[in-house]
């Protein structure tokens, strides 16, 4: 049994046009009704759920788990020393936060990584690591929850099991593991999810609220402009919160309330819990990728770290003048970044949703040669290309079901940057996939084996 035999299954009952309708229609209704939307657009329009085989799973839980120490590896040398960490271009305020003893082991005990992960030759690349603010897991099991509902997952449950991967838990456990570690005793924490009111993934923050009040956990979504601290207390709109779950980008927080913002003297003081803690900013920039893979920092990981980083992880170098090795070959950075658009993507170092990304095979010179220009002005890297594997979805088209090729990621959720617990998959017919981005879907993941 292989994953494209469930796949055709599934396919083969939406042929049916009532199976397809009714598929349809209830989806659209529960995605209205379970806030799964994004920026007031439905965050699914497709009738299948990503379905993958225990062994496929498995081999990107074990790379997983042999890869994160390397992450572990380069953070504790950045964090040692400044020369290693001038490599991850940290913006003046956030190397102030640096040196803030998060109270806790890891420097991101909930994130995400960004696998191209191709289901027909096994291969896996790695092209970013979201250890600030991972969004979509409160999604991931919403969506998981809708899908098992639906008329052609109930036809396709009477031969084959569907396991969902659960992601909501993980998170919530190291929210509050972490918790646990800084308090030091035991105590409900007042939790405050943080981030700005308007942004489209409140609807998320619903869900996890909703969660941690069923554990009995006093939690409100809060905005930093209602912060208020007294150098003991912080208070959001005259609400105490002692543990804060950040999903607002610390950079917006800088840019919009300073350095000096009550969120950031409470974390400095010792006086409120933050995960992610300011720390994760030196993971989360994307030229992590680029410490792991350049030369200059073999010595920091171990033969396993450097086997598990040369698996997964594309060449990814910060855009500088400098001579460096590209597959064994000496090259002169810029001038061969210039000459070979067609093989390289560039990155803002810390950015999101897409932003500023551009993919030199998809632009002409000129558009290449501009992007360059500003990718030395500021803090960018280049990385490699890689293959970015599609798959076949089907979406109702004038009534019947119509499937239509999409490009799809696989995003595993991290617990305490050791072990993945939940994928997230999104899909997209163009080459950037980013639910930020537009254009896109996001589907649950489900284990598949025959009854």
């Amino acid at each position: 049994m292989s994953a494209a035999d469930a796949i055709r299954a599934w396919h083969g009952l939406l042929e049916d046009a009532v199976v397809a309708q009714d598929t349809a229609s209830l989806m659209t209704s529960q995605l209205a009704s379970r806030g799964l939307v994004f920026g007031g657009r439905p965050l699914c329009t497709v009738l299948r759920p990503r379905l993958v085989t225990r062994s496929q799973y498995d081999r990107v839980q074990q790379l997983t788990r042999r890869l994160m120490p390397a992450f572990d590896a380069i953070l504790a040398a950045a964090v040692a020393d400044s020369d290693i960490r001038a490599q991850f271009r940290l913006a003046d305020w956030e190397e102030t936060l640096v040196g803030v003893n998060p109270g806790f082991r890891a420097g991101s005990p909930t994130s995400r990584l960004d696998y191209f992960v191709d289901d027909e030759t096994g291969e896996i690349s790695l092209t970013e690591y979201n250890a600030e603010t991972p969004a979509g897991a409160g999604y991931n099991d919403a969506l998981a929850d809708m899908f098992s509902d639906l008329p052609v997952t109930r036809a396709f449950a009477r031969d084959w099991e569907l396991l969902p991967i659960p992601t909501r838990h993980g998170v919530i456990r190291v929210v509050l593991d972490a918790w646990a570690s800084w308090r030091g005793v035991r105590e409900v924490p007042q939790i405050g999810i943080i981030d700005w009111r308007e942004v489209p993934t409140s609807s998320e923050f619903e869900i996890f609220e909703g969660h941690f009040r069923t554990l009995g956990i006093p939690c409100s979504i809060v905005d930093p402009r209602d912060a208020e601290y007294d150098g003991q207390t912080l208070r959001f709109a005259g609400t105490p919160v002692t543990l804060l779950y950040k999903r607002v980008l610390l950079h917006e927080l800088a840019e919009r309330g300073g350095v000096d913002h009550p969120v950031f003297r409470a974390v400095r003081d010792g006086k409120v819990c933050m995960v992610n803690p300011p720390r994760c900013k030196i993971l989360h920039k994307k030229a992590s990728l680029a410490a792991l893979t350049d030369e200059r920092n073999v010595h920091l990981l171990t033969a396993a770290q450097h086997a598990a980083v040369a698996e997964c992880i594309p060449w990814t170098r910060v855009v500088e003048e400098r001579t460096t090795q590209f597959h064994g070959q000496s090259v002169d950075l810029l001038p061969y970044a210039a000459r070979h658009r067609d093989r390289f993507v560039l990155k803002p170092n810390d950015d999101y949703g897409g932003a500023g990304i551009v993919l030199g095979w998809t632009v002409d010179d000129d558009t290449w040669s501009a992007a360059l220009r500003t990718a030395i002005s500021n803090p960018y890297v280049i990385q490699e290309r890689v293959g970015i594997p599609a798959q076949g979805y089907p979406s109702l088209v004038n009534g019947a079901s119509q499937v239509i090729d999409r490009m799809y990621d696989t995003a595993p959720f991290l617990c305490d940057g050791s072990y993945a617990e939940g994928w997230l998959c999104r899909l997209s017919t163009a080459a950037l996939l980013n639910v930020s981005a537009g254009g896109g879907s996001t589907v649950p993941t489900f284990l598949v084996q025959p009854r």
